[in-house]
């Protein structure tokens, strides 16, 4: 017997996209297998992570968490979504290259997409206000130090130039 597949119809970084998926597929699962973005990564499954996040009409989620046919209808940013059309990175991208936060790089596609959403909501955070922004994500290499740094470079950037934290202004 198969599965009933539902339609779903997702835009995604700006492009409607759209998929059948069982009532069970994850999110991060119909990004990565149905659609072809595999820049979200999957660590836990279990939503402790981080990994995953993306953007859910601008809010963080947990893309091993949220069940894909729940996203019908809405805008997701990935990590992809972040850079603006011509490629050029996002503020947060930026910081995250001149800081060194991307050791290993597994976990960073969660916090570009976090910190993203942290900046948008808070532009000028406080140390602890990024320590709290952030604790959802882990980081296996433990490079906390530098995303820290990260965060506030970023925030300095967009304060700068005056650009949102999603170049292509997606989220």
């Amino acid at each position: 017997m198969s599965e009933r597949l539902h339609p779903i119809a997702l835009t995604v970084n700006g492009v409607v996209r759209e998929a059948e998926v069982p009532a069970r597929r994850l999110l991060s699962d119909c990004l990565r297998h149905d659609l072809g973005l595999t820049g979200t990564h999957v660590g836990c499954e279990h939503g402790v992570c981080g990994c995953c996040t993306v953007l859910l009409d601008g809010a963080p989620v947990r893309s091993c968490l949220t069940l894909a046919v729940t996203a019908d209808g809405h805008e997701i940013t990935t990590v992809e979504g972040l850079a603006g059309p011509d490629g050029a990175l996002s503020p947060v991208q930026r910081a995250f290259a001149e800081c060194h936060a991307l050791q290993c790089g597994f976990c960073t596609p969660g916090f570009l997409c976090t910190v993203t959403a942290l900046l948008r909501d808070n532009p000028a955070p406080s140390d602890d206000e990024v320590v709290e922004g952030i604790s959802g994500n882990l980081c296996r290499c433990t490079g906390y130090q530098n995303i820290v740094k990260a965060v506030h470079r970023a925030a300095e950037l967009t304060a700068e130039t005056g650009e949102e934290p999603v170049t292509g202004g997606r989220a």
